[in-house]
């Protein structure tokens, strides 16, 4: 990934963009399942409940990574981006390319993971 901010910037505003974008499409998937016995049968309902639940795992990891994407943003405007918020140290570019919102250097994920 490219060290130039506007070009940093460009692909966190482009996936946030696609985020949101997907969070349009997907609303009311997650909306309260009818538990109405009489017109939707038992396997009907227990799949409708798992689509429900799988769609607000995805909601909530879209709006996590969104927020990932506002952070990323902010260390860019105050020249902080592309340094790990925890230890101090440079985050590896090839860390940045795999995920432009990364906040952590790979040291500090992994201790994060224990």
């Amino acid at each position: 990934m490219s060290k130039d901010p506007e070009t940093i910037r460009k692909t966190l505003l482009e996936r946030k963009r696609e985020l949101e974008a997907l969070t349009q499409i997907a609303t009311g998937d997650g909306a309260p399942v009818a538990l109405d016995q009489q017109s939707v049968g038992r396997l009907s309902r227990m799949d409708a409940m798992q689509r429900q639940a799988m769609s607000q795992e995805q909601e909530r990891r879209r709006a996590g990574e969104l927020l990932r994407i506002a952070r990323a943003l902010q260390r860019l405007d105050e020249g902080e981006y592309g340094v790990c918020v925890e230890c101090g140290e440079d985050i590896s570019a090839n860390r940045l390319a795999a995920d432009p919102a990364a906040h952590l250097c790979i040291a500090c994920a992994r201790l994060g993971e224990r």
